[in-house]
């Protein structure tokens, strides 16, 4: 390592109080996934409802809550990511059945569940699924384990979750019958407009990371769609354009950007700039090959194991903790665990002070709320249909603005075999919060990883072969075609890699020293060579655009 390396060690950095219960602005598509998951719950709920077997809600619920996902996606990789939360919640859940049917130990239930919610974690991190990520499949899986059962019941209780599953497919699609490309066009709007901030800021390097990482999500949302259609070249040239102006921003004028995002909002023909050359298909092709070098789902798995550890012993421990208080829904600080862990040590504290502070007022709403609910099952029913669609409204605010709305929602949820106490569940509820965020928060500091120091080597000999590869074709008179282009995409792909890398690492704790001086000059290092491709290939930022 260098000598110029400056380092902190990750044990003497402060855990944030400040900033982390501070609300941000609601997502582009806050009303998709609410008005999603109200529409996939509300009709198997209403059914059971009117034929007297709400008691049978957990099961569908199971298959409904699956509409939350992959609102990000395009329809294509949408509906293939849609079937395998089903499936994956479906094979959890049968897990938490059989093994529920098979004993009734409750120390035993609580280690099936750690390792479940375990699992699940490291799955939704290896693949991307995106939020709500593993919390839940964990929380379904976990309460499916103190439900009495019996073998004979799992197959029709299975089936009734893979009918709601397939209904909250058909609602994760629906949307694409009317705005087909709607996705590809937000995720090009977001990195024009974080491509114009860059520019806007060309000494700001959070700025520039926080633009390529735009581009670079863009790229992975449009190398989904499959065949490239008319619609998805206009969308590819945007996204260059937006590639184009962070590594030259000098020539760049950001306010065109930003007009170029604000035309894909509506349903009209995509903004098509000029000035990429007849060349333009050659360049943009390259990304079938680029796609291709992804790494495999088991080598994504490697670098999660320690998270993967500290989930099933946070899990497990708040479990048991749990259990010794006497607490009769153990399932809940397990829960309360499992959504804890997030990239490092840092941002874990955050969620876990972000899901403390909304589960307590989250009690407390349940508790002005459940008078309502008590009135009669039609009441309960409709209160938990307004919750999820408020959970998922104001979670992408703040995590803990959503669970003001999750927790009563959980609570009413238990109610639907019979009526509970109130009093009894918000005991039980504030004790296993409490629980869960201790002992989840513990495992976390006591579980190490080191790994996180392993991927900055690696995401930086990464970079450095990319730029080596970049210069050698700046130096040849004539490059084999789409060569350079490859070679910027690679590139620009390492940059970002090497910045999420750093940035984990920076939050975690009892790991050696960081090397951020080496991080540093290798992200300029690469920007510089990025800016030497743009200028080399000809492209430019000021031409006009053509509707």
């Amino acid at each position: 390592m260098s000598s110029a390396t400056r380092s902190v060690p990750s044990r003497a950095r402060r855990l944030p109080l400040a900033g982390v219960l501070r609300l941000g602005r609601p997502s582009d598509i806050w009303f998709k996934p609410a008005l999603s998951v109200v529409v996939a719950v509300a009709p198997p709920n209403l059914t059971l409802l009117a034929l007297g077997r709400l008691d049978l809600a957990m099961y569908t619920m199971a298959g409904s809550l699956c509409a939350l996902y992959a609102h990000n996606r395009p329809y294509a990789a949408r509906a293939r990511a849609l079937a395998r939360v089903v499936v994956g919640m479906l094979t959890g859940l049968g897990v938490a059945l059989i093994t529920a049917s098979l004993t009734t130990n409750a120390v035993a239930l609580v280690t099936v569940g750690a390792l479940l919610a375990a699992a699940q974690k490291a799955l939704c991190d290896a693949t991307r699924i995106g939020p709500p990520g593993h919390v839940v499949l964990a929380f379904i899986s976990s309460a499916s384990l103190f439900v009495p059962q019996s073998l004979g019941q799992v197959p029709g209780h299975l089936a009734l979750g893979a009918a709601a599953g397939a209904w909250a497919w058909i609602v994760g699609m629906a949307p694409g019958l009317v705005r087909p490309h709607g996705p590809e066009r937000r995720a090009t709007a977001h990195a024009l407009n974080a491509a114009a901030v860059s520019a806007g800021a060309p000494d700001d390097p959070r700025a520039r990371a926080t633009g390529a990482a735009a581009v670079h999500a863009a790229w992975q949302s449009l190398l989904s769609t499959g065949a490239r259609s008319a619609p998805r070249r206009a969308l590819e040239r945007l996204v260059v354009r937006a590639e184009v102006a962070i590594a030259a921003p000098s020539e760049t004028d950001p306010e065109r950007l930003r007009g170029w995002a604000r035309d894909l909002a509506g349903t009209g023909p995509a903004p098509r700039p000029d000035g990429l050359g007849d060349a333009a298909d050659e360049l943009l092709g390259v990304e079938a090959a680029l796609a291709s070098t992804e790494q495999s789902l088991l080598c994504r798995l490697g670098p999660l194991a320690p998270i993967a550890l500290r989930t099933a012993l946070g899990c497990a421990l708040a479990g048991y903790v749990s259990l010794a208080l006497g607490v009769g829904r153990p399932y809940w600080a397990l829960v309360t665990a499992a959504s804890l862990y997030q990239a490092n040590v840092t941002l874990t504290w955050s969620r876990g002070v972000q899901r403390v502070v909304g589960n307590l007022l989250g009690v407390l709403a349940f508790a002005a709320l459940a008078p309502l609910a008590h009135v009669g099952q039609a009441a309960l029913v409709l209160c938990c249909l307004a919750l999820n669609f408020g959970a998922e409204a104001l979670i992408g605010r703040n995590y803990w603005l959503g669970s003001v709305c999750v927790t009563p929602m959980a609570l009413l949820i238990t109610e639907f075999a019979r009526s509970q106490q109130p009093g009894e569940l918000i005991t039980d509820r504030v004790l296993d919060t409490l629980v869960g965020a201790l002992v989840g928060f513990a495992a976390a500091i006591a579980v190490t990883n080191r790994r996180a120091g392993d991927r900055i080597e690696g995401a930086l000999s990464t970079v450095e072969r990319a730029r080596e590869h970049a210069a050698g074709l700046l130096a040849e008179k004539r490059p084999e075609p789409g060569a350079l282009e490859a070679a910027r995409r690679g590139l620009s792909a390492a940059v970002v890699d090497l910045r999420s890398a750093a940035d984990a690492a920076a939050g975690e704790w009892w790991q050696r020293a960081l090397p951020e001086e080496r991080v540093m000059r290798a992200e300029q290092a690469g920007h510089r060579t990025l800016a030497a491709t743009v200028r080399r290939q000809g492209l430019h930022c000021s031409e006009g655009a053509q509707a």
